[in-house]
């Protein structure tokens, strides 16, 4: 099981276990709005979610959204990782945090560890990522992310109008 830390926090594979933080998370208000609905009202749904999304991801791309906690308490943030969108050409980040970990620095910590092993260990040149126009907060996060913005996009599976598209590219050493 991939793992990977910082100095708050620990971003580790979805396994089983993980479906009430899951259920609660995707039905949190922020991430309906934002992201959508996943139709995860049950431990069960949750269930199904983690094994036809990030588990599945894990086995057919060898990365996915991790699981990220805090260090010190052990406690479920959020999610972030690397998605892989079928018929797209580069991987998007992607994050989502409950409400207690939003505007604490959270999401720029895990958010640069996952972009750093994409472009580092994943060996990845580009590294995409998508948000909701009405979504300043991860409009700014991405900003501060060093990601570019390219303008607006329609992707399946992301959301049902136009997205913002971001990009950031490895720089040559």
């Amino acid at each position: 099981m991939n793992v990977l830390q910082t100095e708050r926090l620990k971003l580790r594979q979805f396994e089983l276990g993980d479906e009430p933080f899951v259920m609660a998370l995707l039905n949190d208000a922020s991430f309906l709005r934002f992201i959508g609905d996943k139709g995860v009202r049950t431990l069960d749904d949750a269930t199904e979610y983690l094994r036809s999304g990030p588990m599945a991801s894990y086995l057919e791309h060898g990365y996915g959204l991790f699981h990220v906690a805090d260090r010190a308490s052990g406690e479920s943030a959020g999610m972030c990782g690397l998605l892989q969108r079928a018929g797209y050409p580069y991987a998007d980040v992607g994050f989502a945090f409950m409400p207690e970990y939003q505007s604490k620095g959270i999401a720029f910590e895990a958010a640069t560890t996952i972009l750093d092993y994409g472009h580092e260990q994943l060996d990845m040149r580009i590294i995409d990522a998508f948000v909701d126009p009405a979504n300043e907060r991860s409009i700014k996060l991405l900003v501060r992310l060093g990601m570019d913005y390219l303008g607006r996009v329609k992707v399946a599976g992301v959301g049902g109008d136009e997205q913002c598209l971001y990009r950031i590219e490895r720089r040559p050493v």
